[in-house]
């Protein structure tokens, strides 16, 4: 290794190979990292491909390698409390997130969009909206296609679609989107932000480099936001609601959404016109259509991308009908809040499977949905044992435990009658039995077409 300062990227998951390869494109100095001696440096400099032959560090991260450093971009996966981390702070070596680091090499106009839930629906419908408009559409980061992997190929003309995790918010300085939403806060990832409010506090300052010319489109029903936007002059913001009208937003009455954006009312689309269920898919297409306004799409074309937009894969995704039971892959239903809003969607008695790994936070709430909707619930994972503790103290008793997802699906089709559906919406991440979400999903719908 030379003596010249270089980029350490930590993480050499997905993330983590997409900004390594674009520093090296820019020809920066970069040494990836990562903490785990299992991972197979051929295969990662395989992913690497062109920027292959970078330094890459497995294991513990030495003193010698960090005199090298001047700027750590961070993957997402990895808590601002690993010990190496800390290292780099000691030095006082800058924390970037791969947000930051695209952010700084990209350009054009940027759609951001943040919130515990319904971040990626809104995130893929702003992306086919603004296709609408613009030649240059990029939709990127939680969604699957990290931001560094698009950044260097932006121009002015560009636009881009960001789902941003509070993962890549913790470390942002300088990112600043010119549309951003908060779609809504509810507990989650405690387990890594410790309390409420510094999870607010970092969904929230997706804003903090916004100007007066800027805009940010808030959930009006979500309490702490309603009081994070009310009488904000930096950036301006735009409300919607679906429970009540707001001036100058959007929102939902008798059946279809509603746009006060220009001043007068005008209807956007009917609900029935939508592929999409359930008020919080509503609530996503308001976000989206609020985002996509600011950003110059005419309503036109706004509405035609709405009407003709399907569900995101692994979000109520429908999979098939198998003797009068339906099916729905919700696998990116993470955590309760979540979940609740799958459940709220059916329009049938409902077989629920559900557990999984614990992010932290209670049970509660879910299960208080349950009655009239969950006839049975089946649970697997880690956290079977304590949704279970936590349903027979709340007084429902109709759940089984499975010990996989095969298992799982077996026993809900033997408890399915003709009229009902099966629901995988665990309320919990997969890490305990899978790599992501993604993949539990892709396993359930297999399973699924087997039958």
């Amino acid at each position: 290794m030379d003596l010249k300062k270089k980029y350490l990227v930590a993480g050499a998951g997905v993330s983590g190979i997409a900004a390594a390869v674009l520093l090296h494109q820019a020809g920066e100095g970069v040494i990836l990292y990562d903490g785990s001696e299992s991972l197979q440096e051929e295969k990662i400099r395989e992913e690497l491909g062109e920027a292959g032959k970078i330094p890459v560090v497995l294991g513990e991260l030495s003193g010698e390698v960090i005199r090298q450093i001047k700027i750590c971009v961070i993957s997402p996966g990895i808590p601002l409390t690993a010990p190496f981390v800390e290292q780099l702070k000691e030095q006082e070596i800058p924390i970037w997130s791969e947000i930051e680091l695209a952010y700084r090499y990209g350009k054009g106009r940027i759609a951001a969009i943040t919130g515990t839930n319904g971040k990626t629906t809104t995130t893929a419908l702003v992306g086919a909206i603004l296709s609408e408009e613009y030649d240059s559409v990029s939709v990127v980061g939680n969604i699957g296609t990290p931001y560094t992997s698009k950044a260097l190929a932006l121009t002015e003309d560009s636009v881009t679609a960001a789902e941003i995790s509070s993962f890549q918010l913790e470390s942002i300085l300088d990112f600043h989107p010119n549309v951003s939403a908060i779609l809504n806060v509810t507990p989650d990832h405690l387990n890594r932000h410790g309390t409420m409010e510094e999870y607010i506090r970092v969904k929230e300052s997706i804003t903090k480099n916004q100007r007066e010319n800027d805009w940010c489109i808030l959930n009006y029903e979500d309490a702490v936001l309603r009081r994070f936007g009310e009488g904000k002059q930096s950036p301006k913001t735009v409300f919607f609601s679906s429970v009540q009208p707001v001036a100058g937003g959007l929102y939902l009455e008798d059946g279809a959404i509603v746009s006060e954006l220009e001043g007068d009312k005008e209807v956007v689309c009917k609900t029935e016109e939508l592929n999409l269920l359930g008020r919080h898919n509503y609530e996503n297409v308001m976000a989206a259509v609020g985002i996509c306004r600011k950003m110059g799409v005419p309503m036109e074309k706004i509405r035609r991308a709405c009407t003709q937009f399907q569900a995101v894969e692994h979000r109520i995704e429908f999979v098939r009908e198998v003797q009068g039971v339906v099916y729905y892959n919700d696998s990116k239903g993470t955590n309760p809040d979540a979940s609740i809003n799958a459940i709220r969607a059916m329009t049938r008695p409902t077989i629920l499977i559900g557990g999984g790994y614990d992010k932290g936070g209670g049970y509660e709430s879910w299960i208080s949905e349950f009655p009239g909707r969950v006839k049975r619930l089946i649970l697997i994972g880690e956290t079977a044992p304590a949704i279970a503790a936590t349903a027979r103290r709340m007084g429902f008793e109709d759940f089984v435990f499975a010990t996989d997802l095969d298992t799982a699906v077996s026993v809900a089709v033997a408890y399915a009658d003709r009229g009902d559906a099966v629901l995988l919406s665990p309320a919990c991440a997969s890490w305990d039995m899978f790599a992501n979400y993604e993949e539990r999903g892709r396993k359930f719908k297999e399973l699924v077409q087997r039958l």
